[in-house]
């Protein structure tokens, strides 16, 4: 996992919506909420589907971004 990639998507994902409108609504921390925009932290299982079903994207589209081009690359 690409956690630059995954900060930067969550960032993107947000907007302009506060953060802490975002950790209420998720029901997680604010201090998660930054520590995740930043790639500080990983979220858990359970909070990455939260995550991406609040956005209404796939998980994948959130946290595994690119992992499919380095298998591609490897084996090229």
């Amino acid at each position: 996992m690409n956690r630059e990639k995954m900060a930067q998507k969550l960032k993107e994902l947000r907007g302009d919506k506060p953060r802490e409108e975002v950790a209420v609504e998720l029901g997680i921390s604010y201090s998660s909420v930054v520590a995740y925009e930043l790639g500080e932290r990983v979220p858990r299982d359970e909070v990455k589907v939260k995550i991406a079903s609040y956005y209404g994207v796939p998980v994948e589209d959130i946290f595994f971004i690119g992992q499919n081009d380095t298998q591609s690359n490897q084996n090229n």
